[in-house]
């Protein structure tokens, strides 16, 4: 009998035991915590700048142009980080003598011309104060293409050749 009872209290110490380890892995729970992650971003002003050509074409200085004005069309093509305010300059180009912008023929002679902000040829593009062009606020980075006006006076005595020039459009922002 003495083993028996050794027995009968050995199983009940094991199924004590099993018991308890059973409470206890019931109870024990899985932990957590949080942080905040931070996360930012800096958005700059910035623009591109792009241009097509003021071809104006043929210029007659006898008949056609004797008297009157050629007129011609380019384009400067401006985008920029919505919201920014921008304004759009146009130099001199390489062939000016003083403030007058000039096509030259590569022989030492050459063709005024100027240009202008708006069609009616009124107010010149120039590359600083009241001559740059102000397109105002870009309303999205989407490309905004902004027409310059060229005229070439009538009844300029020049041999005939090709004349060139080239400005130079710089957009500050």
């Amino acid at each position: 009998m003495v083993v028996r009872n050794r027995f009968a209290h050995g199983m009940a110490a094991i199924a004590f035991g099993t018991f308890v380890f059973c409470l206890l892995a019931v109870s024990v729970q899985a932990a957590s915590v949080t942080a905040s992650l931070s996360v930012s971003a800096t958005v700059v002003n910035n623009c591109t700048v792009s241009t097509a050509p003021l071809a104006f074409g043929t210029y007659d200085p006898v008949v056609a142009n004797g008297s009157a004005s050629l007129d011609g069309t380019g384009s400067v093509t401006i985008a920029c980080t919505k919201g920014a305010t921008s304004t759009v300059g146009l130099n001199l180009g390489g062939n000016a003598s003083g403030s007058t912008r000039r096509l030259g023929d590569g022989a030492s002679n050459f063709l005024t011309y100027e240009v202008y902000k708006e069609a009616a040829r009124a107010n010149v593009w120039g590359n600083t104060g009241v001559d740059l062009y102000s397109p105002g606020v870009a309303p999205s980075k989407t490309p905004r293409t902004l027409t310059v006006y060229g005229r070439i006076v009538g009844d300029q005595d020049v041999p005939a050749g090709s004349y060139t020039d080239s400005t130079t459009a710089t957009v500050n922002f």
